[in-house]
């Protein structure tokens, strides 16, 4: 399910709103994805904040999954998204397809449910933010991993929103 679809529901059925009440609050993961390093936040209980936590060194699909379900374990994860690079054209290239089978193998591998958001802008709109701290520039932002944590904390800040959005907008039968 995406994340517009979040809270949309078929006729006979109880908003999703209701039906998060009724599973308690959970924590969600946030994925950015890259070649080297995977960016990693981590939510409130609540669903409010995104905190950055940490990266994660690349050490192929089995190990990234393995140290994924294990963070999942520890934080008490109920939900993750994982961004989606989309061509500025909207069009999607070989890295979207990574990204998708990645969340589909991560859903199964943790048991949770795993979804996927845009993440067109989340390393320029991080890499802008990193600017005014005096103590890191350019490259060894980069290197540092500073980036990704904070892609990964913008992209979790985004689904949140947009899940909140999503569950407090009334269905089109509901509007009078």
């Amino acid at each position: 399910m995406q994340p517009a679809e979040i809270g949309r529901r078929a006729p006979g059925k109880r908003p999703a709103s209701d039906r998060i009440a009724t599973l308690g609050a959970v924590r969600v993961l946030g994925v950015d994805l890259g070649s080297r390093r995977i960016g990693l936040a981590v939510s409130d209980e609540e669903g409010a904040f995104a905190f950055p936590a940490g990266i994660l060194d690349s050490r192929g699909r089995k190990r990234d999954l393995a140290a994924l379900r294990a963070l999942i374990t520890e934080k008490k994860i109920g939900r993750a998204v994982v961004g989606l690079p989309i061509h500025m054209d909207g069009r999607r290239g070989p890295e979207a397809e990574k990204a998708i089978a990645f969340a589909a193998d991560l859903s199964r591998s943790a048991g949770i449910p795993v979804d996927t958001l845009d993440e067109r802008w989340t390393s320029q709109e991080a890499e802008r933010l990193l600017q005014e701290r005096p103590r890191t520039r350019g490259p060894e932002r980069r290197k540092s991993g500073i980036v990704d944590e904070m892609a990964a904390s913008i992209l979790l800040r985004t689904y949140l929103a947009q899940r909140e959005a999503a569950e407090s907008e009334p269905d089109a039968g509901e509007r009078s």
